[in-house]
């Protein structure tokens, strides 16, 4: 089992949508739930290589996305964007390649348990 085989089935267990997006804001790689979030659920084809911005439609998300990109690029620190309409909290952290240097971010969702 290769290495990557191996990521991708842990991601794939995750059971929210973790969406990968590079320094660009191009989606590099969406896991099970993820796909089935935005192509199932949201109608979405083959995002993968594609904008970002490209299923996120209001300019006050877009700011916000890229507000939080660049408060991960000066501290390094998660950043919590939001509740969605299924209750589920939305992260951005930041993913750095193996020389240190920022590659980009991933979307992650978790069930909000706070009321």
């Amino acid at each position: 089992m290769s290495e990557q085989e191996m990521m991708a089935g842990i991601l794939d267990s995750y059971p929210y949508p973790i969406v990968f997006v590079d320094g660009d804001f191009v989606i590099r790689y969406l896991n099970r739930y993820a796909k089935y979030h935005y192509y199932q659920e949201r109608g979405y084809s083959d995002l993968i290589g594609h904008s970002l911005f490209d299923c996120h439609d209001s300019e006050q998300a877009k700011a916000r996305i890229r507000s939080a990109w660049e408060g991960i690029c000066r501290n390094g620190k998660e950043v919590f964007i939001g509740v969605n309409a299924r209750n589920q909290r939305i992260y951005m952290q930041g993913v750095r390649g193996a020389n240190g240097q920022l590659i980009g971010f991933f979307e992650r969702f978790e069930l909000n348990l706070q009321k």
